[in-house]
């Protein structure tokens, strides 16, 4: 009987599971194929297999660890802003009496704009002479001309974007947790610090790390904020902008590809990570 229930569940995914590998499975095996071969388009030799000479180059360059570094600073920072600030806007939305709907609406906006266009809005504010940040400020700071300042840009950028969604996926959540259990801690005097300490935050586990996962697979991808605030200038360069430069400005395909494949080889060391090292707790969380 089990094992009935089993191949009808794995019929029942097929397509999906189809539809998957033909629109993830065949790029990234293609690109890992490319990765291999000395294939540039700015020159009219022919592909040549040269092994795992585009990973030793990659590996090997400054500017590749350089941009890592840059892409963990910004995924690091601007998740851990966007957990506290998610967290807070959930717990206002969920307590929310009146209007509920008009405050869930209105804290959603900023993630529902594009964000290219998003990120224009942001390189026009700080912009030190069309902008309205430097006369906010009474200051006169060149903020996308510096490599600190211009980080600070990118991760405001990312927060003010995101966190919206970080909020959705917390409240969702918030609104799992029985308010019977609630009502019983407060029945036996456990103040309201000691009720989101010790009842909620464990009972929100699952919801915390997937929020987490999400927004740090996301977050490692970053890409279009730093293009148009940027274009990586100034050492602000990320891994996906790397990829890019290579790949689509260089043509150079067979590097390219190797930083694809490296990427995607990061985003699912930090799957991994995530679910080895929280996936028992979160299972026993869930139950």
């Amino acid at each position: 009987m089990k094992r009935a229930r089993n191949v009808k569940a794995w019929l029942l995914c097929a397509p999906a599971l189809a539809a998957m590998a033909l629109v993830t499975a065949y790029p990234i095996l293609y690109a890992a194929r490319l990765s291999l071969y000395r294939y540039d388009l700015r020159y009219a030799a022919p592909p040549g297999f040269t092994g795992l000479s585009n990973y030793f180059s990659v590996l090997s360059s400054e500017i590749w660890w350089q941009a890592l570094w840059n892409t963990l600073l910004i995924t690091i920072i601007s998740v851990f802003f966007e957990l506290v600030l998610g967290f807070v806007l959930a717990l206002l939305m969920h307590k929310a009496v009146f209007g509920r709907r008009t405050v869930r609406s209105a804290v959603l906006v900023p993630y529902a704009i594009i964000t290219v266009v998003a990120a224009l809005a942001w390189k026009f504010a700080f912009d030190p002479t069309t902008g309205f940040v430097n006369s906010l400020l009474d200051i006169d700071q060149a903020w996308l001309n510096e490599r600190w300042s211009a980080f600070a840009v990118i991760i405001l950028s990312e927060i003010w974007k995101t966190t919206p969604f970080m909020a959705l996926l917390l409240l969702a959540g918030l609104s799992l947790i029985p308010n019977d259990v609630l009502k019983a801690a407060r029945v036996d005097g456990a103040s309201g610090i000691q009720r989101f300490r010790l009842v909620t935050l464990p009972l929100m586990k699952p919801s915390i790390l997937v929020a987490l996962l999400f927004r740090t697979l996301d977050a490692f991808r970053i890409f279009d904020s730093v293009y148009v605030l940027t274009r990586g200038a100034h050492g602000t360069e990320s891994v996906s902008v790397i990829g890019y430069n290579t790949l689509i400005a260089r043509l150079n395909l067979g590097l390219g590809s190797a930083v694809s494949v490296l990427i995607f080889l990061c985003t699912l060391g930090i799957a991994l990570l995530f679910i080895k090292g929280f996936g028992t707790p979160l299972l026993r969380t869930g139950r």
